[in-house]
């Protein structure tokens, strides 16, 4: 019998709870150093109506996730591109205001899932100011998780293998497409692995940008059984023309799912891509810059980084 059906016995009083322990505790999220160096997102597109939400998007997520970090996002386009630019800045001119500014560098974290062709450029121009720039955001766990959702939004996979029902237009194979080359197929290869475990179907990679890469993969699905081949876009979106997406769907007679886009898992990698490289930065450097905003007031990369 418990105290509360015995006459005249105290009422029972709640206690706070004690933090969670083991595996399944939260995370605390760590401080952000005083004077810490901006993230600086570099996205391998021009600005514009496409690129645009998706990178505002994940800065909403960084700064969701930790709280203090300042942000700003980049635009580094290539060929044609570099002349239709929207009005958003450059990485090359986000890094001269900083110097200019007398901040310090900001930490660049590429946009891209894997290995990219923009990134020899951006090591170039972020080796000119100095500027520390990440590896890419995978292979990763989480961007197998990503495009696991992106595949059970289109109908093509069970949202996780504990929901037993059937789909009847659930893919028996995956062709795992990304833009890069084959040095990012290759790369994606790891977390197609990590796809494949999920689902429990083989997934293979291919390159959207290399010239029948998509073909190739799709047949050898073909070749090892599946009758329902689809594919699957490592892809956030402006990293790879949206008419590389369409006609590889278009060629292979496969459906697609959509790209990962500003997906959270996404935004959780940039967040936790800049913080892991947050202890190689020049803490006399982010001394300098706390002085400097004591002196002139809290000021990011840019007029148009976010705070």
């Amino acid at each position: 019998m418990s105290t509360a059906a015995i006459p005249g016995a105290p009422l029972p009083v709640r206690t706070p709870g004690s933090r969670a322990r083991g595996r399944h505790r939260r995370p605390e999220r760590p401080e952000i150093p005083a004077g810490s160096p901006a993230l600086l997102l570099a996205v391998p597109a021009a600005d514009g109506p496409e690129s645009r939400p998706v990178v505002e998007e994940l800065l909403s997520i960084v700064r969701s996730e930790q709280n203090g970090v300042r942000t700003a996002a980049g635009y580094l386009p290539s060929g044609d591109a570099a002349g239709e630019a929207d009005g958003g800045r450059t990485v090359a001119e986000l890094l001269a205001e900083a110097a200019e500014a007398g901040l310090p560098v900001p930490v660049v974290v590429p946009l891209v899932p894997g290995p990219h062709d923009f990134l020899p450029e951006l090591h170039a121009l972020a080796a000119q100011y100095g500027a520390h720039v990440t590896d890419a955001l995978g292979p990763h766990p989480l961007l197998a998780e990503g495009v696991h959702v992106r595949l059970s939004e289109a109908g093509l996979a069970r949202a996780d293998r504990a929901r037993l029902f059937a789909i009847a237009t659930a893919a028996d194979g995956v062709v795992l497409t990304t833009a890069g080359g084959r040095a990012a197929a290759d790369a994606a290869g790891i977390t197609g692995m990590l796809l494949a475990a999920r689902l429990a179907v083989p997934v293979v990679a291919a390159a959207l940008d290399v010239p029948g890469s998509v073909a190739d993969a799709v047949a050898h699905l073909k070749e090892m059984g599946a009758q329902n081949p689809a594919l699957a876009p490592l892809v956030i979106g402006p990293e790879a023309d949206a008419e590389l997406l369409a006609a590889a769907a278009e060629e292979s007679g496969c459906p697609s799912a959509a790209p990962l886009g500003a997906y959270q898992a996404v935004g959780q990698l940039v967040a936790s891509t800049y913080l892991a490289a947050l202890p190689a930065v020049d803490p006399g450097a982010a001394a300098d810059e706390a002085d400097a905003e004591e002196q002139d007031g809290p000021r990011a990369v840019g007029r148009h980084a976010a705070q």
